[in-house]
Formats: C-alpha cells, sequence, structure tokens
C-alpha cells in the first residue's frame, strides 16, 4: 500500500516527500497509522551526516499513533490502541542491557540497517532510527511500539518518544536533581523545554534557561525558567551573579556544541554537575586543563537518551501529563504538514523555534 513520507536519499541531499510502498506486517511487526511525528534535531543530525544511518531512508523517530494491524506473534498491542514509538528498544540481552543500563543498548538501531519499504520504481528504503515516523504509515518491529496509557492527547503523545523522555531523564537520571538545587539548561529547543519543566517538577529552586535567540523566553518561562539569559562569553558570569556567585548545581546543556559545553561547565558550582545531552559533530573539540578538572571537583558526563527506559518511564510522565504537572502543547512550537520539514529543518539550523509537530 502506498504512503506519503519523507525521505533522504542520500547523506546532504534535500528530503523528498513521495509515496512509498509499506509491507503488511510479518511476524511480530506492526502497522502504524501516525497521528503526530516531532521533527527532531538527531532527524537533522542524520540528514547531514553528524549521525550515520543507512540511505536512502524514511526519517523521523519521534510519533504517536494507533495500531492498524499487527502480524503473528504480537500480543501487547492490538488494533485500534494508541501508542508511542520506541526508537530504541533494548535487546536485553547485550552487556548494557545486563546492567540495567537500557539506554545503551548495543543493539538498539539494528533495524535501521533492514529495508523497511521500497520506492514507486523498487529503490530499497531504510527506516532512519528504526521506526520512519515521517511518514502517514509505518511498520515496525513490536518492540518499537508502546501502548500510551490513558489520558494523554494522542498527537502531542509524540513528544514522549524522544523530546520528553531525554529532557526528563536528563534531569530526573542523569543529573538527579534534588529539590532546592539549582539548575541551568543550555538551549530551549523541545529537549530544553521538556528539561526546564523537569526541573521544575523536580523542585529545583533556580531554573536558569540559556539560549541565543531572545525569541526563546517566553517559551522558557512558561516551562518553568525563573531566569532567561541570551548565550554569550559572559554567560557563566551572569550565571554566577545569580546564585551567590557559586554557580549552579547542575547545568544540563542540551545543544552540542563545544562553546555551550565548555560554558555549561564554567556555570556548574564547585562539586556541582554538568549533563551533556546535545549530540555534537567531531569537529566540536572542548578542552580541559588537568588543574582546573581536580579543583572544581565537577562532575562531567554525558546522556543518551535521558539514561531512560521508555517502558516504565513512559507511566510516569503520562502520569504528570494527566496531573497537570507536565504540558507537552507546551513544548510544541508550530504544528506543520509533512511537506514543511524542510523548512523546520531550515529554523532548527538557525536556532529557531521549539519543537515542529507534524499532525497527519
Amino acid at each position: 500500500m502506498a504512503v506519503r513520507a519523507a525521505v533522504l536519499p542520500a547523506v546532504g541531499a534535500p528530503l523528498e516527500i513521495t509515496g512509498i510502498e509499506l509491507p503488511d506486517p510479518g511476524p511480530g511487526q506492526v502497522r502504524v497509522r501516525l497521528a503526530a511525528a516531532g521533527v527532531c534535531h538527531s532527524d537533522l543530525s542524520l540528514s547531514d551526516g553528524t549521525m550515520s544511518v543507512p540511505v536512502p531512508a524514511v526519517l523521523g523517530h519521534e510519533g504517536a499513533g494507533t495500531v492498524l494491524a499487527v502480524g503473528p506473534d504480537v500480543t501487547h498491542v492490538a488494533p485500534g490502541a494508541p501508542v508511542v514509538l520506541n526508537w530504541a528498544p533494548a535487546c536485553g540481552t547485550c552487556h548494557a542491557c545486563s546492567l540495567g543500563e537500557v539506554w545503551l543498548c548495543a543493539n538498539a538501531l539494528n533495524g535501521a540497517a533492514g529495508v523497511h519499504a521500497h520506492t514507486a520504481d523498487g529503490t530499497p528504503l531504510h527506516p532512519g532510527l528504526n521506526v520512519a515516523a515521517f511518514a502517514e504509515e509505518t511498520v515496525v518491529p513490536a518492540s518499537c511500539v508502546l501502548p500510551l496509557p490513558p489520558g494523554v492527547p494522542l498527537a502531542d503523545a509524540a513528544l514522549l518518544g524522544c523530546a520528553v523522555l531525554t529532557g526528563y531523564g536528563a534531569i530526573h537520571h542523569s543529573a538527579r536533581v534534588r529539590p532546592g538545587e539549582s539548575v541551568a539548561v543550555f538551549g530551549a529547543g523541545g529537549v530544553g523545554l521538556a528539561a526546564l519543566q523537569s526541573a521544575r517538577i523536580a523542585g529545583a529552586s533556580r531554573i536558569v534557561a540559556v539560549d541565543v535567540s531572545p525569541a526563546k523566553e517566553d517559551l522558557a518561562r512558561g516551562a518553568g525558567a525563573t531566569d532567561f539569559l541570551l548565550a554569550s562569553a559572559t554567560t557563566p558570569r551572569e550565571i554566577r551573579a545569580l546564585t551567590g556567585k557559586q554557580g549552579v548545581d547542575v547545568a544540563v546543556e542540551c545543544v552540542g556544541r563545544a562553546v555551550s559545553i565548555r560554558a555549561a561547565w564554567e556555570s556548574t558550582r564547585r562539586g556541582g554537575r554538568t549533563t551533556v545531552v546535545g549530540i555534537g559533530g567531531k569537529d566540536q573539540q572542548v578542552t580541559f586543563n588537568a588543574l582546573e578538572l581536580f579543583h572544581w571537583g565537577r562532575t562531567l558526563s554525558g546522556c543518551v537518551y535521558g539514561n531512560s527506559d521508555p517502558s516504565k518511564d513512559l507511566p510516569v510522565l503520562a502520569e504528570h501529563v494527566r496531573a497537570g504537572r507536565l504540558d507537552l502543547s507546551a513544548l510544541v512550537t508550530e504544528r506543520i504538514g509533512l511537506a514543511d520539514i524542510p523548512a523546520a529543518f531550515d529554523n532548527m539550523k538557525a536556532g529557531k523555534g521549539g519543537r515542529a509537530l507534524v499532525v497527519f
């Protein structure tokens, strides 16, 4: 059956909105009609080669929709069920999984090398980050769908698949923010806005948002920021001025650039925690001298997918949504169509907006 999709024909090439032929679900597979898909910076990183996946590919990894059909051996969802796509399903058997670190699963992205669909001329297409969410419909392994708990709007639930799990996990799992601590979040895109809301949920006392765009201030304050700073060479000094000359207890970097990682580090108090969520390129070199590592006693850590276990964290996030503590709609800066994804990519390159949501 033909459906419309956003296809990356080659690394660095523009996305093509075209028809693709999807197969029926086979054993252990599920066919999903997408309600919405978030346009994540990781998709841009795939398109420009910062992250590597086989091409041509259908991009999109942050999505939610309704099950249309299931193949043999699928028991945890049925046609008609609302689901969230899980782009990084844990295998349960690798070394990381045996340690309970499912976000580092060595086999999570194996499915990206498979053939997902075909173009009209028979060219095989890969599924980007496993789930190929930039399409009206998708066929995925059963491990890539999670039942959506009740009480969460289906379209907005797409954000739970990446931005919210990552931002929430950065605060609660990686940095482990405690009530009363101060937090700075660098980058007020989709993940950064989710981190700001999560810092508020965690009971942070002072929450500083930092971004290059003054247009992000209202978004950031709406997400829970008590202060907003325009990113500059003096940002660490300004943050120390806001925190009794100490620096914040926790700095979360959601940009993936050397200058913002270094600024987050310098904005962290002695003995505090700096968590890097942003995905940067190999050309983004960050340097530290041996004396400062010793003297400041800070902890610097990377954070993959929010150090989250989607199967366990999704019900927790749904409860926050139902209780009004987590506002998914506040993360969405624009609702667009499939053909508008290239323009959304351009906005991300320019540092504009928060999260564009493709609504089908």
